[in-house]
């Protein structure tokens, strides 16, 4: 079609996901004027309305709904060409968007990071933290390249390479540190702080203690294992949180840390990025530095965790 450009399909793609001409032009960094232009530009090229203009949010017009699928295809296609050609230029170089779950980030992120930029001088990480299902939605609909994750996410379309398992400790109010270490019945009785709702780490440590539906009184969320942490230094309860951040969690707080008995409650931790990727060789390297950092941070806690108290 003459005079359709890439900048048309991007803006409407924006558009058409964020369901609103605000949020689309800061997604996409132009006013929002420009971006209003662009989107009747394009209606114009073809002929018909995309969108139904309301007061606070549009509303897609049947050739909208469709059109929006076709563009968001031909916009992944024409990245993975991107991804294509850098595969020819040797080491890997240019943009990487990596998605890291929350309770992973703080602790592994900084220091893969590092090796990264320290192995491929070229290559421009750009992290983003989310739960894993956003991280799901956003590699398959193309806006992230891979993934640092719990396993299993069981998505056909995309590739899963298991790092490291990590094992759940149990943090306790600093009071309680002589007191023997509960099981996962005696815990399913306690009154336990969780992640709130969307995290997986929440859904594994309410697995352990084989709780389903705890009443409120005996369950609370916090937004964060900091959060959680701190909760249990003021003698609110008890949390489980995965081994990788017990030293940054728990140095500044009044608590103790006790390894849960065998078999423990533990999660792997993997990468995964989508099967079409043409930069699938080069992730699977990127996996291997991630899975040596995580070893290494695995290794330091394990010596924290068996100083003397």
């Amino acid at each position: 079609m003459i005079g359709l450009s890439m900048k048309h399909l991007r803006y409407f793609d924006a558009l058409a996901r964020l369901g609103h001409f605000g949020r689309a032009a800061e997604a996409c960094a132009i006013s929002q004027p420009a971006l209003s232009v662009q989107i009747k530009e394009l209606e114009e090229l073809l002929g018909a309305p995309l969108v139904e203009r309301g007061a606070r949010q549009i509303r897609l017009t049947n050739l909208g709904e469709e059109f929006a699928g076709r563009v968001h295809a031909i916009l992944r296609a024409v990245d993975e060409l991107g991804d294509l050609a850098r595969t020819a230029h040797g080491p890997l170089s240019g943009r990487l968007r990596l998605g890291v779950i929350p309770t992973i980030a703080p602790y592994l992120l900084p220091d893969v990071i590092t090796s990264l930029t320290r192995r491929y001088p070229g290559l421009e990480p750009r992290p983003r933290e989310a739960i894993t299902q956003k991280l799901i939605e956003d590699l398959l609909e193309g806006r992230l390249d891979a993934a640092i994750v719990a396993l299993p996410v069981s998505e056909p379309a995309l590739a899963e390479v298991a790092l490291f398992e990590e094992h759940f400790v149990l943090v306790r109010p600093e009071s309680e540190r002589q007191k023997p270490v509960p099981n996962a019945e005696n815990l399913s009785r306690m009154r336990l702080l969780l992640l709130e709702e969307g995290h997986c780490f929440r859904e594994q440590a309410l697995s352990f203690c084989n709780i389903s539906n705890a009443p409120p009184s005996d369950l609370m969320e916090g937004s964060s294992l900091s959060t959680l942490v701190q909760m249990v230094s003021a003698g609110i309860g008890v949390t489980l949180i995965p081994q990788m951040a017990v030293y940054t969690e728990t140095q500044p707080a009044r608590v103790c840390v006790s390894r849960l008995a065998d078999p423990a409650p533990s999660r792997m931790i993997g990468m995964i990025w989508r099967k079409s990727n043409p930069l699938a060789s080069q992730f699977n390297q990127i996996a291997e530095i991630v899975r040596e950092v995580g070893f290494a941070k695995l290794a330091m806690t394990a010596k924290f965790l068996s100083e003397p108290e």
